[in-house]
Parts: structure tokens; C-alpha cells; sequence
């Protein structure tokens, strides 16, 4: 599993252009299947990943309104684009432009969700780097955390409407 002291190493991990790493969660964002490149990214093996909680690669400078606005977009039935900062199983960090859709059975119910994360343009990461570190800063001024996501997720929802854009847009504006 991850580094038991919790630790970060300060290292940046890349992969290729050419590489997408793709996982499928069940509705309760447990992972259910994971490709080679998401384990060698990673550095967890399937049988570490299968079963965990998708935020087993949860990285502590990752904005909780962020994965708020995330999981309320696909269990609403949309897709949503999003750059996220990932926590390998050593504590080094990698960041990816995710697609993160549904997934719908033959009547139209959600019965999973499937991500491809693609490697991310430099100056985006710098971007969503710097509105993900105000992003924290307000969640980090509330002792209840829920208080703090929900001060957060104003705050990014301020930004968009000054900005005449919605999340997806804004993403791509990056």
C-alpha cells in the first residue's frame, strides 16, 4: 500500500504522450480494473489496486471541491474533464488530464465509471497548480472539513462565473 508514514518524496513521475492510463470503479468508486500503465504510473500492482478505493492515488494538494464537483458531474450521468495531481504507492506524484465518464447498462442506469487519463500539458499544470493551491488555502481556513470543501467549491464556482465559463471549458481553456 501507500508509504505508511503517509510521506511525499517530492518526486515528479512522467509517462509518455502516447500512454493512457484507463480504470474502471464500481458506483462506490471502488477500482475494478486497471491497465499496466496505471500500475507501472502508480507503482501499485492490480491485485494492490483491485478492490481499493480509487483514492488509494489520492494526493494530499488535490482540492476535496475538486473530486466534490467530479463525483456529483458523472453520478449526475455526464462526463467531466479534470486535471488531477496523483500519489504514486512510493510518494512520488504525477499529474494527468483525466476523462472521466459513466458507464450505462442497456436501460440507462450508471453501473460503473471509467476514466482515461492522458499526460498533461506543462504550463496547464502550472495553471491548475496555482488555483489548486487557493483552493486548499480556503479549505485548510475551516476546522470542519466539509465547511472547507463547501468554502472551496464557492470559490471555484466564483471564479467560473466571473470567467463566463463552465468547468469543462475552463479546463480546456488551460
Amino acid at each position: 500500500m501507500a508509504r505508511a508514514d503517509g510521506g511525499l518524496t517530492g518526486v515528479v513521475r512522467t509517462f509518455r504522450p502516447d500512454e493512457i492510463i484507463v480504470s474502471k470503479t464500481d458506483l462506490k468508486g471502488r477500482i475494478i480494473y486497471a491497465n499496466e500503465v496505471f500500475q507501472q504510473v502508480s507503482g501499485f500492482t492490480e491485485g494492490e489496486l483491485l478492490g481499493q478505493p480509487h483514492s488509494i492515488i489520492r494526493h494530499p494538494r488535490m482540492p476535496r471541491c475538486v473530486f466534490k464537483l467530479l463525483w456529483n458531474t458523472i453520478e449526475s450521468g455526464k462526463e467531466i474533464f479534470a486535471y488531477v495531481l496523483n500519489r504514486a504507492k512510493d510518494g512520488d506524484e504525477y499529474w494527468v488530464f483525466a476523462h472521466v465518464t459513466p458507464t450505462f447498462d442497456s436501460s440507462g442506469k450508471i453501473i460503473s465509471y471509467h476514466s482515461n487519463r492522458r499526460a498533461p500539458k506543462p504550463e496547464a499544470v502550472e495553471k491548475a497548480a496555482g488555483l489548486y493551491a487557493k483552493l486548499l488555502t480556503e479549505e485548510g481556513r475551516h476546522a470542519d472539513r466539509k465547511e472547507g470543501m463547501e468554502a472551496s467549491g464557492r470559490m471555484l464556482m466564483d471564479l467560473l462565473g466571473s470567467l463566463g465559463k463552465p468547468y469543462d471549458e475552463f479546463v480546456f481553456s488551460l
